[in-house]
């Protein structure tokens, strides 16, 4: 009889929904699992911003720890929150296919005039009383490159939590990722997607993490792997890497795949969104092994090393 694997997950609504998920593959592969649940430091402090806390993995660290210490077998994790170095003895075992990957904004009031009003503010200078809220200082720092005159404020808590305080507070929308609202079923109507806004890199997709010496794991996960969204987000996250970045960075990837070829976004965006450096390449996907890489050290050489220079004096 084939041992119950131990899954461990955050026990947010969308954590559950994600680890649920990866228990109903295995199953579905005669690989039986039950689910751990773990508080992470990023659930219990849900006032500082991410980028003032200082450390990378704030939302994976004590899910690592408890694979290390033999607590669960498998962690499984929003992707664009886990640090683009696994802890040491730890591997990662499966991506699954992506999600949407795009930012949406979620308002208050009559689209016709949000979108009245935002196209105003994109093209006049002029004051503005429109407040957006996040707690992701890449979508602040792209907000503000286009709109420059509004105000962002912060906003941290789980999905639930967010669209709760939007609710309460007198913002005229917040920015929240799509898939995380799709998944279970709470994107509102008065949404809209972010077509211009590049997403966090590896946003949108589902990573599960092991201990690198166990086979049992790693084979069990073999057929839940998805090999062109790990490809994707691979190049995403070799462009986060290379270019120093974590939460407190406001850079943004995004890897495609069409037609045999590997399309490729990225840039960094100052925080006060006044300076912003952009690269786009492609390559066959059997050639695409180091675009991410390549991007960034574009970006550095366009540029960047300056917008890095000024986040990391801003105290980032």
């Amino acid at each position: 009889m084939k041992k119950i694997l131990r899954i461990g997950t955050r026990d947010s609504q969308l954590a559950v929904w994600q680890a649920s998920l990866v228990q109903k593959q295995l199953r579905e592969q005669g690989q039986d699992a039950e689910l751990v649940y773990i508080k992470t430091d990023g659930d219990i402090d849900l006032v500082t911003p991410l980028y003032a806390m200082g450390v990378q993995g704030v939302f994976t660290k004590t899910l690592d720890a408890a694979l290390l210490s033999n607590r669960i077998d498998l962690a499984v994790h929003s992707m664009k929150d886990v640090p683009t170095q696994l802890a040491q003895g730890l591997a990662q075992a499966a991506v699954l296919p992506r999600a949407s990957y795009k930012d949406i904004l979620v308002y208050k009031g009559h689209e016709t005039e949000l979108m009245n009003a935002l196209e105003n503010s994109k093209f006049k200078i002029q004051n503005s009383k429109f407040t957006i809220a996040t707690s992701s200082i890449r979508r602040k720092a792209q907000w503000l490159n286009r709109y420059p005159h509004h105000t962002i404020d912060g906003l941290r808590g789980n999905v639930n939590t967010r669209l709760q305080k939007l609710s309460d507070s007198n913002w005229n929308g917040a920015i929240f990722a799509a898939a995380g609202l799709e998944r279970i079923g709470l994107r509102p109507a008065t949404s809209i997607e972010l077509d211009w806004m590049l997403p966090a890199p590896s946003q949108g997709a589902i990573m599960i993490t092991c201990r690198e010496n166990d086979e049992a794991v790693m084979e069990a996960c073999v057929a839940l792997n998805d090999a062109h969204t790990a490809l994707c987000t691979q190049l995403e996250k070799d462009f986060l890497r290379v270019l120093m970045g974590g939460c407190s960075t406001p850079i943004s990837a995004l890897a495609q795949i069409k037609d045999g070829q590997v399309n490729f976004e990225g840039n960094i965006v100052s925080v006060d969104g006044k300076d912003k450096v952009s690269v786009t390449l492609s390559a066959p996907i059997d050639q695409a092994t180091g675009l991410g890489t390549t991007a960034a050290q574009q970006v550095l050489q366009n540029g960047g090393n300056a917008i890095i220079a000024k986040i990391r004096n801003e105290g980032f």
